[in-house]
């Protein structure tokens, strides 16, 4: 007698390219491969399962490894720019309540261009973002200088800032605070300290870290595939391997003002209501910026992302 075959529903915890993790409920582990392919608004995709997935699967005896047959509805995804040029995107993660995104002023330093095009990605999926400046134990006046300018400028946009430095356990407390029954991405570029950050909150994972390159005073790439974890205190984190470079994916660029919080809301006192803010008479973001009431920086970035720069942020 034909019998229907055995299914079962997870989250995925880990994705390795071919194989994937997915832990259910009762805490079981399965090892799966994918049937078929999923596909996001056409999208070419090079990952189209992704950790933080709810997916369903089909177990094959003894119940050690399984087939993925079909993903759920996401909440959200941050998605960026595939450096495999076979494909157009790349998803990060999937169904996440908020986005930490680890940044350093010193070994390395974290350029705003990138700041700017991950805060961007998550705004047009909705997802919130936290700014964590780490390593503040290796700040000298200038940067604390620096510091207090960039907090001055992410906090009136609407952003939370936080400075962290894992080795004076700085502001760690409230970091955990935040994390508690949250699904939290954390992101960044490579050797910002984003894992020492998370063995501080969370010892028991006990995460592999590397030195920064002296030579390039870079990051070197300590987390390989990205992996869901749960929190001993609440809440999950998903650690994400460093990332150098963002770009923006399916969006038209005449919408790219809506992910710029204070540019949005100045764009409604311009003179035209299809103004690019780019060039035109009467524009109430341009005379924004030169009064300073919005970041150069901020408008520049908003600049390469109109005109689809093609630069990688390192």
């Amino acid at each position: 007698m034909w019998k229907f075959p055995i299914v079962k529903t997870g989250r995925v915890t880990k994705a390795t390219g071919r194989w994937y993790i997915v832990e259910t409920e009762d805490h079981r582990k399965f090892r799966c491969a994918v049937k078929g392919s999923f596909r996001i608004k056409g999208i070419r995709l090079s990952n189209p399962v992704v950790v933080g997935d709810y997916v369903t699967f089909e177990p094959d005896p003894p119940g050690e490894t399984g087939l993925i047959t079909h993903v759920r509805k996401r909440k959200n995804y941050i998605i960026r720019k595939s450096t495999n040029l076979s494909y157009e995107a790349q998803i990060i993660a999937a169904n996440i309540d908020q986005a930490f995104l680890i940044a350093s002023l010193v070994k390395p330093k974290t350029l705003l261009p990138f700041i700017d095009r991950f805060l961007v990605a998550a705004e047009a999926y909705r997802i919130p973002v936290i700014l964590i400046f780490n390593k503040t134990d290796l700040h000298g006046e200038t940067e604390n200088l620096e510091l207090k300018k960039l907090t001055d400028i992410y906090e009136n946009i609407g952003y939370k800032v936080l400075h962290t430095s894992v080795p004076q356990r700085k502001n760690l407390e409230k970091v955990k605070e935040l994390l508690i029954n949250r699904t939290t991405l954390l992101s960044g570029n490579s050797g910002v300290g984003k894992t020492s950050l998370i063995n501080a909150l969370e010892p028991s994972l006990n995460l592999k870290t590397k030195p920064v390159s002296r030579s390039h005073q870079t990051g070197k790439h300590t987390t390989t595939y990205a992996e869901l974890f749960p929190l001993s205190f609440g809440g999950h984190i998903i650690d994400t391997p460093g990332i150098r470079g963002f770009g923006l994916v399916d969006t038209d660029k005449n919408e790219i003002y809506h992910f710029f919080p204070e540019i949005f809301k100045m764009a409604k006192e311009c003179n035209y209501y299809n103004c690019t803010h780019t060039h035109e008479p009467g524009c109430a973001v341009r005379e924004a910026v030169e009064k300073g009431s919005i970041a150069e920086s901020r408008y520049n970035s908003y600049l390469d992302l109109y005109f689809d720069k093609e630069k990688k942020y390192r």
